[in-house]
């Protein structure tokens, strides 16, 4: 369980290499879950539109929010954002620079998410078969309004016995692929030459407000961390001393059962440092509190 929790926390850490690698596997996870879901649409007027648009876009949200989850930024720069002025100052550029890296990474897998929809097509066809101009396509013709939408709704549905022998479903069905497929090249081209600006012209804004926002980002992930470790060191040593002491006062009753206490010079390396006097559980509550409400300063001069 111990080694789990620390494989856990190696992978919520703030290194950049870990939060690409589960980047990485969140978009090749969206596009396997894709390839594996097999698509139905209802082939009704009503519903086709939900079906089609839901599949493209509610998938993504959930992606998107398993980014935010697995990033432990998320969290730190939200408690950044919240915490009190207190001692030490709050630097907007550092939320903001945190903000993006988080942003930039939960946004991946949904992007391929609907890349991957848009280049199949089937998603848009489903969608959108109803809303095709009927006069564009000859097979609907001699067809009452109400049977043309029919028609278009039963277009994603090649098995149907309406449309087996229409010859215009695989004319709109064509049409809206190349729609879909040009859509989703499109919107892959605007994201591979914005992430090309974005490399290439980083070097002409100041650098040195990059660096220090990005060292700050790591200090502030790296400081909570170390709090967290040394806080679950002092609750071990302090749970250490109650247990000690509740066995001292019930040192009578101990030794009419004949069991051994532990020897009085037996000391966990360090407690006593970490200890530093707290004695009860009101003082360790007013430190706590200190820590949230009055941040200190960074400046050990």
């Amino acid at each position: 369980m111990d080694r789990f929790r620390m494989i856990f926390q190696y992978f919520q850490s703030n290194s950049e290499s870990v939060m690409n690698g589960i980047c990485g596997l969140l978009a090749l996870a969206s596009v396997k879950i894709y390839t594996c879901f097999e698509f139905s649409c209802p082939c009704l007027p009503r519903y086709n539109m939900a079906y089609g648009l839901g599949i493209m876009f509610v998938p993504p949200v959930a992606l998107f929010l398993c980014g935010l989850i697995l990033n432990r930024q998320s969290l730190v720069m939200l408690e950044e954002w919240r915490r009190p002025q207190g001692c030490r100052k709050k630097d907007l550029a550092v939320i903001r620079y945190m903000c993006s890296s988080i942003m930039q990474r939960a946004l991946v897998a949904p992007a391929i998410w609907i890349i991957v929809t848009l280049l199949d097509g089937k998603c848009l066809i489903c969608a959108f078969s109803g809303s095709v101009d009927p006069e564009k396509f000859v097979g609907f013709a001699n067809t009452s309004p109400v049977q043309v939408q029919q028609l278009l709704a039963k277009v994603p549905c090649k098995d149907d016995e309406l449309m087996r022998n229409n010859t215009s479903r695989k004319a709109v069905s064509r049409y809206l692929r190349c729609w879909s497929q040009a859509l989703g090249w499109s919107i892959l081209l605007i994201l591979i030459v914005a992430a090309f600006l974005t490399r290439w012209l980083r070097p002409c804004f100041n650098q040195a407000t990059l660096l220090q926002a990005r060292h700050w980002s790591n200090y502030i992930d790296i400081e909570q961390k170390i709090f967290e470790e040394t806080c679950c060191e002092h609750s071990r040593l302090f749970a250490h001393k109650c247990i000690l002491h509740f066995f001292k006062s019930m040192q009578q009753e101990i030794k009419l059962h004949s069991f051994s206490l532990p020897r009085e010079g037996e000391k966990a390396e360090g407690e006593e440092d970490l200890l530093q006097g707290i004695t009860d559980q009101d003082q360790m509550n007013k430190l706590l509190k200190m820590w949230y409400y009055e941040k200190p300063p960074l400046d050990i001069s």
